[in-house]
C-alpha cells in the first residue's frame, strides 16, 4: 500500500507523538528513519508530519510548557463519526479527554482512553487520511495495547469499533487479535505482573526497520535507549527502544521481510 486510502472503523490510521523539544525530537526520527517534515495543521499548535519520499507516515507535536503528560506514541484508530464514537466510549466505561474537535479541513479528533487508562485517538478522516506509505523503513507497521489482561478491554474495543476477535488459546499467553473484514489490524496482549507498573496499560507503536540490531545501536547514538536489545520471534526480529524524552516504540523487520 503505498496511497493513503480512506480506513475502515477501527482500522489504526495515524501515529502521534507529543513531546516537549520539538526540534530535538525531529532530529531523532529524521536520523533514524530518514522522515523529512512538514509543519502544520496549525490547529495543533506546533505540530510536524513527518514524510518518507514526500507522503506523510506519522506527527510529532509539542507539548504546552504546563502539561506534564507522559511521552508515548499515541495510535489513531479510524472512525466514520467521531462524535457517536466519543460518545461510544464515554458509554464503554473509556474517558474522552480532549474533542472531538475539527483539525482545519483534515478532519475530526478524539483523545481517550480505554477502561485500563491506555490512551489512544480516533479520526474522522476529511482532507487527511492518515499515513500513505506502509512497509517500508520508517513506516508504522502494527499497533498492541499493552494491557494487564485482555478480557475487560477486549469488551470495550468490540463494542466501540465492531472488531472481529482472534484470540490465540494458550496457558501461558494472553494475547487477542483485532480484524476489520478478516484483516489483522492490531493485537491486545495481557502481560500480567510483567506490565511496566510506572507505565501501566499503553498502546505500543512498531516501526518497521531494514535492520533492527543497526537501529538500536544507532537510537543509543542519538541519545535515547534500547530497552529490549533485538531478538527474534514469530513476528520477526525486534527491539524495545525509546528516544530522548523517553517515548517507547518497538522496531522490527518483519517476517518474511
Amino acid at each position: 500500500m503505498t496511497e493513503a486510502a480512506r480506513r475502515k472503523p477501527g482500522a489504526p490510521c495515524w501515529v502521534s507523538l507529543m513531546v516537549h523539544g520539538l526540534d530535538v525530537t525531529k532530529e531523532f526520527y529524521g536520523e533514524l528513519f530518514g522522515w523529512d517534515f512538514q509543519p502544520g495543521p496549525q490547529q495543533l499548535g506546533p505540530y510536524v508530519r513527518g514524510l518518507l519520499d514526500g507522503r506523510e507516515v506519522a506527527g510529532i507535536g509539542q507539548l504546552p510548557a504546563d502539561r506534564d503528560l507522559p511521552i508515548a506514541w499515541t495510535p489513531y484508530l479510524a472512525s466514520d463519526d467521531a462524535d457517536e464514537t466519543a460518545e461510544s466510549i464515554h458509554c464503554s466505561g473509556g474517558t474522552v479527554a480532549v474533542g472531538p474537535l475539527d483539525a482545519g479541513d483534515a478532519g475530526r479528533m478524539v483523545i481517550c482512553s480505554d477502561p485500563s487508562g491506555a490512551v489512544f485517538g480516533v479520526w474522522q478522516a476529511a482532507a487527511h487520511l492518515g499515513t500513505a506509505v506502509a512497509g517500508t523503513h520508517g513506516t508504522p507497521v502494527w499497533n498492541e495495547l499493552l494491557t494487564y489482561e485482555t478480557e475487560s478491554v477486549t469488551k470495550f474495543y468490540r463494542t466501540v469499533f465492531g472488531y472481529e476477535l482472534d484470540p490465540l488459546v494458550s496457558a501461558d499467553m494472553d494475547l487477542v487479535t483485532l480484524l476489520v473484514d478478516g484483516r489483522p489490524v492490531a493485537s491486545l496482549h495481557g502481560a500480567g505482573n510483567a506490565l511496566p507498573r510506572d507505565r501501566g496499560a499503553h498502546w505500543m507503536t512498531w516501526f518497521e526497520v531494514a535492520d533492527p540490531d543497526a537501529s538500536a545501536a544507532q537510537v543509543k547514538e542519538l541519545g535515547g535507549q534500547v530497552l529490549q536489545p533485538a531478538h527474534d520471534d514469530t513476528s520477526g526480529r525486534r527491539a524495545v527502544v525509546a528516544d530522548p524524552e523517553g517515548a517507547v516504540f518497538t522496531i522490527v523487520r518483519s517476517a518474511g521481510h
